[in-house]
C-alpha cells in the first residue's frame, strides 16, 4: 500500500507531515530518511506527523517508525505525533512505545478517559 506525505510549514517556522494512506516496510525506509533530512535541516522547529489519514501500519513498517522516533528524538523532543488512532496505539504498545509522550494535546476529557482506561493512566500528558 502506498503512503502519501503533505508537508506544510506553519506561521511559527514549525513542520506538519499530513501522513495518509499505509506505513509498510517499503515506505518506512524513505519516510526514515525524509524525517531525518527535514530534522537536520530545521534543528529548532518541531515537525508534527499528522496520523488521521493513515489507514494501515504494517509491523513491518511500524519497527522502523518506532526506531525513527527513537532516534530524532533522541537528545531533544523535536517530533510530535497528532491523530493517532487507537488502533495504531495498541501496535505502538506491542513495541514499548509509548506515544502518548509524543502526541500533542487533542483530545478532550471524555476521550482522554477512556484512553487511559485502554493504555494505563497517564494524565499528566494530557491536560484539560
Amino acid at each position: 500500500m502506498a503512503m502519501k506525505a503533505q508537508i506544510h510549514t506553519d506561521s511559527q517556522g514549525n513542520i506538519i507531515v499530513h501522513m495518509s494512506g499505509g506505513l509498510d516496510y517499503e515506505n518506512s525506509i524513505p519516510l526514515r530518511q525524509e524525517l531525518t533530512d527535514l530534522s537536520t535541516k530545521n534543528p529548532t522547529c518541531t515537525i508534527t506527523l499528522d496520523m488521521n489519514s493513515l489507514d494501515f501500519v504494517g509491523s513491518s513498517g511500524i519497527g522502523i517508525f518506532v526506531e525513527t522516533l527513537h532516534i530524532l528524538n533522541k537528545n531533544k523532543a523535536q517530533i510530535k505525533l497528532s491523530n493517532v488512532k487507537t488502533e495504531f496505539l495498541k501496535v505502538f504498545k506491542l513495541y514499548n512505545f509509548d506515544a502518548f509522550k509524543l502526541m500533542e494535546n487533542e483530545f478532550d476529557t471524555d476521550e482522554t478517559e477512556n484512553l487511559n482506561q485502554k493504555f494505563g493512566n497517564r494524565k499528566q500528558t494530557f491536560q484539560n
